[in-house]
């Protein structure tokens, strides 16, 4: 097994028809992720972060180039393939936590279990709600919850299906500085305690500061902090 699990081959993303014209977002990105890594992904807003995660989780279709994951092209896969790629292989974390506001916590958990009709979704939602500390707030529904809380809760979903890599999109974006701290906190404390890979797109360069594997992505192109 190659402890490589996902890369870019000279990925572009160009928009056409946009009010400015033609939008050239990324240009010729090469990005490699390894196994149990955590990965930030540094950059200002409108620099094409969100469209970068995008592609690396299968979201969109790049304009050139090519997404490998654990050894698979995006661009051999048809929509069906990608759909059923993103349900077993990726899990995403974003800004707002899209919670379901009728479920309590543990449902919500559970729910991309459910989906998945995986019979050890409620064992594995109750272990992982217990990893993030929430295990007293089971039955409580997302209104009822603390930012922070909710944030937990969304991380413990995208774990729920045991996927190879994580993508954050700015996780902590709707929080304090004490709850972000505390939420990439527990994001390394699940990479060193799981093996889990993330790769997490931010604009807090406080937090990252000194850690490794910082990438900028700056005029479309990104490169590694020294």
């Amino acid at each position: 097994m190659s402890d490589l699990i996902l890369e870019t081959q000279d990925l572009h993303k160009v928009y056409e028809g946009h009010s400015a014209g033609r939008v050239e977002v990324l240009r010729g990105v090469n990005f490699q992720v390894s196994r149990e890594g955590v990965y930030y992904i540094l950059g200002h807003s409108g620099t094409g972060k969100s469209t970068l995660l995008h592609l690396l989780g299968g979201l969109d279709r790049p304009s050139q180039g090519d997404v490998i994951f654990d050894g698979r092209s995006f661009d051999s896969m048809n929509e069906s393939e990608l759909a059923a790629f993103r349900n077993q292989e990726v899990g995403f974390i974003f800004q707002f936590y899209y919670l379901l506001p009728e479920l309590n916590l543990l449902e919500n958990v559970m729910l991309p279990g459910m989906i998945a009709k995986d019979p050890n979704a409620k064992s594995r939602a109750l272990d992982l709600l217990d990893h993030v500390g929430l295990s007293k707030r089971l039955k409580h529904r997302p209104s009822q919850l603390s930012g922070g809380e909710q944030q937990r809760a969304a991380i413990a979903r995208a774990l729920i299906n045991e996927p190879q890599v994580v993508l954050c999109d700015e996780p902590t974006g709707n929080l304090d500085e004490e709850n972000a701290k505390n939420v990439y906190d527990l994001i390394e404390s699940l990479n060193r305690e799981k093996g889990q890979t993330f790769c997490i797109v931010t604009h807090e360069e406080s937090f990252v500061k000194g850690r490794p594997n910082v990438y900028r992505l700056s005029m479309g192109q990104l490169n590694k902090e020294s």
